[in-house]
């Protein structure tokens, strides 16, 4: 039998290859509270992993862990008395069940069928994705010159069969959050559910206004906004698994619960998408916010938003370099106007960094995300250093020319079903099951594809790399 030890040694190998996100030199998708608060958090995850909330009866211990949490989370989105929410899984299961929420208030209450959310282009996927799953049509409006949600846009794409709009705060690409109180309003002149995606940030906005910060305005303070998503996993920085979502009143939380006693089995309710749920997770997220403390998360900001301005002044001195619209927190976007974005990131990654690119858009040119999270604090310097290098050797390297790789792509596609990319992973680099080295050419061809070639062709990757 294989001991413990023998168990994580061989964990330990596997995992050998990933990034080193504890070393602070990554810049996207990692959130680390430091030592104390992550071990504290493991025990409490471990405490509770075999507990399943689906079973409340049984472990009303989880109930209580939830309500204390969500207590926290509603204060910092300044809900009203009467509000409610859940934990979930994570931000995309928290938008879907505001996606479902919505769709079912306005069939019940408006007889609308095939409904429609009206979104900018700057929201996230996962609304995309929830209106894929849930029979939703997405209308998609076009953001102003900051890259905010333009209310004017989506004033003109509201129709009968609208049943949500969306506001982000912020959006994830370029950190700068929406006209929410515009948007409420004109959701409350049309009656329309408005959900507030705040799955990055709203909890770090809710600590930097604790702290003394300006911070838009984004929440329950204003009239209109229906629902906020909000992860802990994010900037509560608590282990994955832990998201929240918080409804202005129990009315509109209703259409969100599905329940079903129409089998030989149990009676079924559930106030989230899943049936069993971990307790692992809120346990997890619960203990984060003991140990940190309000002191905690609130030192958290102050010092992590010292490090976006240092940062985003460091980028300024760097001739090229521009960061994209007004970011509210620490989170933005990094154009250059003389070299490649994605060589820009290749050449990081060599050097020990790692960051995001994104792909340009209406409005928008290619760039890279920054999330800086606390980690990151002691390495600005290091990383202003190395990226004013980067930017040199990439404007050394030619942009390639994948023009005859777009044309062959666009031709395989026309045909659905028979296209094997197997030969354009050897083109560009890659292959089955395995990730590539560089990306800087993978990245030029999808920009220069059609969205909708770029879906295809991230569909037949992702069916051979997870072989």
């Amino acid at each position: 039998m294989t001991t413990k030890d023998e168990l994580l040694a061989q964990l330990r190998r596997i995992r050998s290859h990933d990034v080193p996100w504890r070393e602070g030199r990554t810049f996207a998708g990692v959130y680390d509270p430091g030592a104390a608060a992550a071990d504290a958090a493991a025990a409490a995850y471990a405490e509770f992993s075999s507990e399943n909330a689906l079973y409340v009866n049984f472990y009303p211990s989880l109930l209580q862990l939830e309500a204390e949490v969500l207590a926290r989370v509603k204060a910092l989105l300044r809900a009203p008395d009467g509000a409610c929410g859940n934990l979930t899984s994570g931000g995309t299961e928290s938008i879907l069940l505001a996606c479902k929420a919505a769709r079912d208030r306005a069939a019940a209450g408006r007889g609308v069928r095939d409904g429609e959310i009206v979104l900018a282009r700057s929201a996230h996927p996962a609304f995309h994705k929830a209106a894929h799953l849930l029979g939703l049509r997405v209308v998609i409006t076009e953001f102003d010159s900051g890259f905010r949600a333009d209310p004017d846009a989506m004033a003109a794409a509201i129709t009968p069969r609208t049943v949500m709009l969306v506001a982000s705060a912020p959006c994830y690409s370029h950190g700068v959050v929406d006209p929410v109180a515009d948007l409420a309003r004109l959701a409350r002149q049309h009656s329309l559910w408005l959900h507030v995606d705040g799955c990055v940030g709203a909890l770090f906005m809710g600590f930097m206004r604790e702290a003394g910060m300006p911070a838009p305005p984004f929440d329950f303070s204003i009239d209109g906004v229906s629902s906020i998503s909000a992860d802990l996993h994010k900037y509560g920085y608590a282990p994955k698994g832990a998201g929240s979502l918080v409804y202005r009143s129990r009315e509109l939380r209703r259409h969100a619960l599905y329940a079903n006693a129409h089998t030989s089995g149990y009676a079924l309710v559930n106030p989230t998408a899943l049936s069993s749920r971990s307790g692992g997770p809120i346990a997890a997220a619960w203990a984060t916010l003991q140990v940190l403390g309000d002191d905690g998360y609130r030192r958290i900001v102050q010092q992590t938003m010292a490090a976006t301005a240092q940062l985003r002044a460091g980028i300024a001195a760097i001739d090229g370099l521009s960061v994209l619209g007004e970011p509210a927190m620490c989170m933005f976007a990094l154009a250059c106007r003389d070299a490649s974005v994605f060589e820009i990131e290749d050449q990081m990654r060599e050097r020990g960094w790692h960051l995001q690119s994104q792909f340009s858009a209406p409005g928008t040119p290619a760039n890279l995300h920054f999330s800086i999270n606390h980690n990151n604090v002691p390495h600005v310097a290091a990383l202003l250093a190395d990226l004013r290098a980067s930017v040199e050797a990439a404007r050394k390297v030619p942009v390639p020319d994948v023009q005859p790789l777009v044309r062959l792509v666009l031709d395989a596609l026309r045909e659905p079903g028979a296209f094997d990319i197997d030969w354009l992973l050897g083109a560009v680099g890659a292959s089955s099951g395995r990730l590539p080295q560089r990306w800087a050419l993978i990245n030029t061809l999808l920009d220069a594809l059609p969205d909708a070639a770029v879906d295809a062709l991230l569909v037949e990757y992702a069916n051979r790399l997870y072989a």
